[in-house]
């Protein structure tokens, strides 16, 4: 008889990930936010692939350590009814936006964007990427 293995829940796999985009956003390893909760970078990389759930307490430790509010780990999650998420603050992010940041490009380019303190320089390196994806798109 073959074994039927339990898939991850789909929840718990978007806010593991989600656990993971705002660890590298910050720079943090797996080993860090381990010792910072006093737990093991293996069970890290369990809660951020979805293997093992976490709990609310947990879940609650890791949004203080990461400095996001626990509602960050479930922005965009499957099945989310928009209507429950409205006016609660800012409006949930775009798969493409997580995409984007969980890339490694992205990371990098949003790193040092936000080390750029002068508004014209960086109101003109987005008008610099526009143009950029303007001359791609005609090409």
């Amino acid at each position: 008889m073959i074994e039927n293995k339990k898939k991850p829940n789909p929840i718990d796999i978007h806010v593991g990930s989600r656990i993971r985009l705002r660890r590298t956003m910050l720079g943090m390893s797996q080993e860090k936010l381990g010792e910072s909760l006093g737990i093991t970078f293996q069970q890290i990389q369990k809660y951020e692939k979805g293997t093992n759930r976490v709990g609310a307490s947990r879940l609650q430790n890791i949004s203080n350590i990461l400095n996001v509010p626990v509602s960050f780990f479930f922005e965009d999650a499957p099945g989310e009814n928009p209507a429950m998420s409205a006016g609660l603050g800012e409006a949930s992010s775009s798969n493409y936006v997580v995409d984007f940041l969980s890339s490694s490009e992205g990371l990098q380019l949003n790193r040092a964007f936000v080390k750029i303190s002068d508004p014209k320089i960086r109101r003109r390196l987005v008008d610099l990427v526009k143009a950029l994806a303007a001359e791609a798109d005609a090409d």
